[in-house]
């Protein structure tokens, strides 16, 4: 069973900042093309942020310049930094990693991947 854990949801105001993680210890994160896709409520699954296996990063449109995604080798883990957060980022986020070699501008909008988190919600107050 391969598991990757999201942490770091949670409430936030708008105009704040959030960090969520992404971690595994079943595999390296650098050697994954991994993405963070977000469900609003009532919405299908959504691509916000996609990083490759060369870390060349890719954002949707609605969070470009707000949003940013990292990687950790040392700590194994994924990282998406959410700033300026608006009410229509209020969603679940999921952790999603593919053995695709597809840059991230092929990686953002797939959906179909080898693994996905559970999920971590955030929510957007005020």
């Amino acid at each position: 069973q391969v598991q990757l854990m999201e942490s770091g949801g949670g409430s936030v105001q708008a105009g704040g900042s959030l960090r969520l993680s992404c971690t595994t210890s079943e595999f390296i994160i650098n050697n994954y093309g991994m993405s963070w896709v977000r469900q609003r409520p009532g919405q299908e699954r959504d691509g916000v942020a996609s990083i490759s296996k060369r870390g060349v990063a890719a954002y949707a449109t609605s969070v470009r310049g707000r949003f940013v995604i990292s990687r950790d080798a040392a700590k194994n883990t994924l990282y998406l930094q959410m700033n300026n957060v608006i009410p229509e980022d209020m969603a679940m986020y999921y952790c999603a990693a593919t053995t695709s070699d597809d840059s991230a501008y092929y990686l953002l909008p797939r959906t179909e991947y080898n693994y996905w988190g559970r999920g971590t919600q955030v929510t957007v107050s005020s």
